[in-house]
């Protein structure tokens, strides 16, 4: 499989990946069969991967002990989110993987409530065995399908990261307008949502999750990468433009002030567009059209 190959939908809830070939020099320290995919743990030079099914694209990469180390470049990008909403109180993390994202929060955000949704139990025994994820008070795991947990969601978050990725494409059943209205309740009116998309490069379905995405928010800006295989869209519940200067600016001090390893305010400035102008031809994705194929 390469990045340009037509990908299909499945219907799990797993955590996201960056479309990006796998390494060829790691050894395998774990793998079982779930029943929702094959989980695979391999490691490299301390540097342990997390895999799903037979994918080529690695679902998560840590440095067990080191909250900093962010290997992927669409989750150093999904980070400028938080230059976008003031002083976060609540956030919601779609997909738990090897925990990296919510690990890097919990550091850098000591005082900020984390609630994590994965359908896997297995993925969340992977996760604190060997990639040194741990619960707390204000961190909490819960084993359950990321759909129906929004859906009854009853206290809205500031931040809602959607980085659901099966081993082939983010699940249909959280792409749809149905769910999007339903994240859309869920997150703060000052709020925001992060999710991590696959770029046209390597997903059929990019234009149709665009264009659902325009349908239920106000505003819709994205993050471009380097790679050419990842977009990062932010959602806003509002009818709110956003400067990209004023954002990068605030990206950058917002990484001079926690101290990240990386400036978040290069990916502003490089990647950001706006995202509002509708593609004509573009469909919407519904529920009811789960068999439809990406060029109908």
């Amino acid at each position: 499989m390469t990045r340009r190959m037509i990908l299909p939908f499945v219907g799990l809830l797993v955590v996201g990946a960056a479309c990006r070939p796998a390494s060829a020099e790691e050894k395998t320290l774990f793998k079982k069969t779930t029943p929702f995919t094959i989980l695979t743990v391999t490691e490299n030079k301390g540097v342990r991967t997390l895999w799903f099914g037979k994918a080529f694209a690695p679902e998560s990469i840590v440095k067990v002990g080191d909250p900093d180390y962010v290997e992927f470049e669409y989750v150093r990008a999904m980070f400028t989110g938080l230059a976008l909403v003031e002083e976060p109180k609540r956030v919601l993390m779609i997909g738990l993987g090897g925990g990296s994202i919510p690990s890097f929060l919990r550091k850098h955000y000591p005082k900020l409530t984390i609630d994590v949704v994965d359908i896997d139990k297995d993925v969340v025994d992977v996760a604190k065995k060997y990639f040194g994820f741990r619960e707390d008070e204000a961190m909490k795991v819960f084993v359950e399908d990321g759909r129906k947990f929004i859906e009854k969601n009853k206290e809205p978050y500031d931040i809602i990261f959607l980085d659901a990725y099966g081993p082939d494409n983010i699940p249909y059943d959280l792409a749809t307008k149905e769910f999007l209205q339903a994240v859309r309740k869920a997150v703060k009116p000052k709020g925001l949502v992060v999710a991590n998309v696959w770029s046209s490069s390597c997903n059929p379905y990019n234009a149709a999750m665009l264009r659902t995405y325009q349908e239920v928010f106000e505003n819709l800006s994205i993050v471009d990468l380097w790679d050419d295989a990842n977009e990062i869209f932010l959602a806003v519940p509002r009818k709110e433009a956003i400067d990209r200067d004023a954002f990068a600016r605030r990206a950058t001090k917002l990484s001079k002030e926690q101290k990240h390893q990386f400036d978040l305010g290069a990916y502003v400035i490089w990647g950001y567009r706006d995202a509002n102008a509708r593609h004509p031809q573009a469909r919407i994705l519904l529920d009811k059209d789960k068999a439809i194929k990406p060029q109908e």
